[in-house]
């Protein structure tokens, strides 16, 4: 899987991605940096197939009406610390893959993750 996270979630989160294997590209290393449009990160995430990680609602109703991003997963862990955040993707990316090989759109909560 290929990932894109979005501005609101640190760069730590895509390095420990990529340490683990994974192709991952934070908006820190766009053109625009964490200054991306939304429209930007939806054409890079269907032309590269990959998969946005946002904190951000309005991807939702962007996948919902208009068919983009590819694929989203929706961080609504509200105010985490980032050692929390890290230990939640890792514990649960495998799983969270497998299910994003059947379904669109994944919601990660601090206790768990919502397939919709």
């Amino acid at each position: 899987m290929k990932y894109l996270i979005d501005a609101q979630l640190p760069k730590r989160l895509a390095l420990a991605l990529q340490d683990i294997g994974y192709d991952v590209v934070h908006t820190l290393d766009l053109p625009d940096k964490n200054k991306t449009k939304d429209r930007n990160i939806n054409t890079l995430s269907l032309s590269e197939e990959r998969i946005v990680v946002s904190k951000d609602s309005d991807f939702i109703d962007s996948l919902l009406i208009s068919n983009k991003p590819y694929k989203l997963l929706y961080v609504a862990t509200g105010n985490i610390a980032n050692d929390k955040l890290l230990k939640l993707f890792l514990t649960n990316i495998e799983v969270i893959d497998k299910a994003f090989g059947a379904h669109r759109l994944i919601e990660l909560t601090p206790e768990a993750f919502i397939v919709h």
